[in-house]
Parts: structure tokens; sequence; C-alpha cells
């Protein structure tokens, strides 16, 4: 394990602010609670960010989640646990994750268009946007998950 290259929770506040406000105001959505915790878990899973699987997986399971269909997110595409709702807004979140390297919105933005009105895609995207920036975060300047997780989350 590798220490904590800083605390960035102790530093750049208004920056850190925003960060926090964009995160509730994606949870605040019309997507419902559970749609935004899945895809922040699954977009966490690809980025391989220990931190963010930990809190949105605890979070889904306080939610009630069943925790087969939690440990099958990564395979959703074979697991029988997911709607058609929910797929397309994993499929949407695969394929924004993966720019610039690869776009692969073409061929899924069909299907998310048939689950999703514009402002509902729009706050999908944000949610999208939001967790790939604690992503990059918590990767890049090396948190740790916490052992034992501060009251609340």
């Amino acid at each position: 394990m590798t220490a904590a290259r800083l605390n960035f929770f102790q530093l750049a506040p208004a920056n850190l602010r925003a960060m926090i406000q964009l995160s509730g105001s994606v949870k605040e959505s019309s997507l419902g609670h559970r749609l935004v915790e899945l895809v922040q878990l699954r977009v966490s899973q690809i980025n391989g960010c220990g931190v963010c699987i930990d809190m949105h997986w605890r979070d889904l399971v306080k939610q009630g989640a069943d925790v087969r269909h939690l440990n099958a997110i990564a395979g959703w595409r074979e697991a029988p646990f997911f709607n058609a709702r929910e797929r397309a807004a994993l499929a949407w979140a695969e394929a924004v994750n993966a720019l610039p390297q690869r776009d692969d919105t073409d061929a899924v933005y069909p299907a998310l268009r048939e689950q999703f009105s514009e402002n509902e895609i729009a706050e999908l995207s944000y949610t999208i946007a939001a967790i790939r920036g604690w992503n990059v975060m918590n990767l890049s300047l090396r948190n740790q998950i916490p052992e034992h997780p501060a009251p609340g989350f």
C-alpha cells in the first residue's frame, strides 16, 4: 500500500467545496439515488479507484441493494439484475468514461435516448464527470481506502 501524497481534503477549499457541491447535485438529480450510485460504482471500478468503489458499494448496501447484484455490476451485460434503464446508463457511463481514448458514444446513444430525457442525459453525464474527477483526485494523490469509514460515509 502506498501512502497518500497529500491530504487534498485540507487544501484548495474553494475547489473542494465545488466538487462536493457537484457531487451533491448529481445525487439530488431526477435520476434517483440508486442509479447515480450504480453509475458511480461502475466508473470507479473501471478507473480502479478503491476509495470510490468502497464508498459507493457501501452506499448501495445501505440503500438495500442485493450484494449479489452489486458483485455482478462489472459483468452487467451478462447479469439478469439490471433493467433497461440501468443498462442504458451503464453503457453510457462506460462509453463516456473511455473518452478520449475510445469513442463508443454513437453506438450506445440510441438506447440511452429511449430510456432518458435530454435533461436526464445531461444529469447522467454530469454524474460521470463528477465521479471521474473524484477518481482522478484519489488515484493521482494516492488517497487510501479508510480502514474505518468516517461517520455518515
